[in-house]
């Protein structure tokens, strides 16, 4: 009866552990119970988070957590390879990963983008050296006889100008840099190098170079525009489109020519970007037309081209020219080509020539005259 007695308590105990989610050890010397928090009363979700954030966790179970037994055991490693949320997680931050590795790929021409593959992609290739140069041009000013230069020398006390014209030789002569400094193409950082070198009344001297008066480069502009006459340059080379802004190019401005040293004349529609993006370096020599005027000499285009009627003839036109602009031979019309040219009493003289031969070369290219009918004669 002592017996039954003491097991109800431990009955009693392990319904309220069953129903409360509370852990009751009961002390065997004073039968007192003292309750601690089940490490099952967490929810799922908070289990979830536990697995994916607490690398020392198993099953959601934090390591060191007291067993049944009351006595703490150190778990195993989680996988955290198989859960599908740590692989969620793991993929999300890829890009990230890439990045920090330096595998990244453009989003545009310009401006890198993380890259979703982990893979590298490379970017534009890089600009030629030959057009690194033509840009060079536009960007930079090469010193030359009679510009005047600002020379800033900071912390000397002196009130005397700072402005220097360089002599026709390319030779600047700066008081402080002792013998004459030739400078001729170079540019201003190079000058003020130069001369923080030469002086010598000051250790490390701050020299600040500066262009006042651009006077070695000009060209010279006439014809259609508001400004005409010299022009100084600012850079080595600047495009046709800004010098025309410069002088005010006139609405009746449509072509123009730029003649240059040691170059035939170039004829450029200013209608056309990529005429008018045409660099100008100094000494050219730019004329602005206005329209063409329109032609008043034709040749005659008759039977066996794609095109025949009234076509503008021009000095030095030969016949394979004039039947690419006439469109060209067509289909089973033959290659046996008819010049006829009016002669002094209105009579027509003919010339038969055979394309074909012209083509391989095996016969001069004839020259047409205004006025002349070419057609095509058929095979037979």
């Amino acid at each position: 009866m002592k017996k039954l007695v003491l097991a109800v308590p431990a009955l009693i105990a392990a319904l309220v552990t069953a129903s409360s989610g509370q852990v009751k050890s009961v002390t065997a010397a004073n039968n007192q119970t003292v309750s601690k928090p089940s490490p099952t009363s967490q929810g799922p979700s908070n289990a979830s988070r536990v697995r994916v954030l607490g690398p020392d966790t198993v099953a959601g179970v934090p390591a060191g957590s007291a067993g049944s037994s009351g006595t703490s055991k150190t778990p195993a490693k989680a996988d955290f390879n198989n859960h599908p949320e740590t692989s969620r997680v793991r993929r999300t931050s890829q890009p990230i990963e890439n990045a920090e590795r330096g595998a990244v790929a453009p989003s545009n021409g310009n401006k890198p983008a993380l890259a979703n593959t982990g893979s590298f992609v490379a970017g534009p290739s890089p600009v030629s050296s030959a057009s690194n140069a033509l840009m060079a041009s536009t960007q930079i000013y090469r010193i030359g006889p009679n510009d005047v230069l600002d020379i800033q020398l900071a912390g000397n006390p002196s009130r005397k100008s700072t402005l220097y014209t360089v002599l026709d030789k390319g030779l600047l002569e700066y008081p402080l840099a002792g013998d004459p400094v030739p400078v001729a193409g170079m540019t201003t950082n190079e000058i003020a190098a130069v001369l923080r070198q030469r002086i010598k009344i000051f250790e490390n001297p701050s020299v600040v170079v500066s262009v006042r008066d651009f006077a070695s480069h000009t060209v010279t502009i006439s014809g259609f525009v508001a400004a005409p006459g010299t022009k100084a340059l600012r850079r080595e080379a600047v495009p046709l489109y800004a010098m025309l802004a410069e002088v005010a190019a006139l609405p009746e401005a449509a072509r123009a020519t730029i003649t240059r040293q040691g170059r035939s004349p170039m004829v450029l529609d200013l209608k056309d970007p990529n005429h008018s993006s045409t660099l100008v370096v100094p000494g050219d020599v730019i004329k602005v037309l206005g329209a063409a005027p329109p032609p008043t000499e034709f040749f005659f285009v008759g039977e066996g081209l794609n095109s025949p009627g009234q076509k503008a003839y021009h000095a030095g036109l030969t016949l394979t020219q004039a039947v690419l602009a006439s469109g060209g031979v067509r289909m089973n019309a033959g290659s046996r080509v008819r010049i006829s040219r009016q002669r002094a009493d209105g009579r027509l003289a003919n010339e038969d020539h055979d394309l074909r031969k012209i083509q391989g070369g095996k016969v001069p290219d004839p020259l047409l005259e205004k006025g002349d009918r070419i057609e095509v004669l058929g095979n037979n």
